[in-house]
């Protein structure tokens, strides 16, 4: 797993707390970096590696396109019309991402 996947896995832990709000679990997957498991099902919830994990809704998209989402300077619409991002499962856990990208921002 790279280094900046771990990094996320442990500051959205951090920030997100025992209640994201999410209801469900979402898995952010970056392809070879590694993947990132949000588990809002579980109190409290918990942020883990995604790897051989299936979730609820499963989000495709580099790491870098994630890292401008969290910085504020791509939104998740504009970066699903673009093609940067890709959801499967649950489109209802993917309109929950927005709150808590801004979680993730701190």
């Amino acid at each position: 797993m790279d280094t900046r996947v771990q990094k996320i896995i442990t500051e959205m832990g951090e920030r997100l707390g025992g209640n994201s709000g999410l209801g469900g679990t979402l898995k952010f997957d970056f392809g070879d970096p590694g993947s990132v498991y949000i588990d809002g099902k579980s109190s409290p919830n918990s942020v883990a590696d995604g790897a051989g994990k299936a979730a609820d809704c499963t989000i495709t998209v580099s790491l870098e396109t994630f890292e401008k989402m969290v910085k504020g300077e791509l939104d998740g619409t504009s970066a699903f019309m673009q093609g940067k991002l890709r959801v499967a499962g649950d489109m209802g856990l993917a309109m929950k991402l927005g709150p808590i990208l801004q979680k993730a921002r701190g």
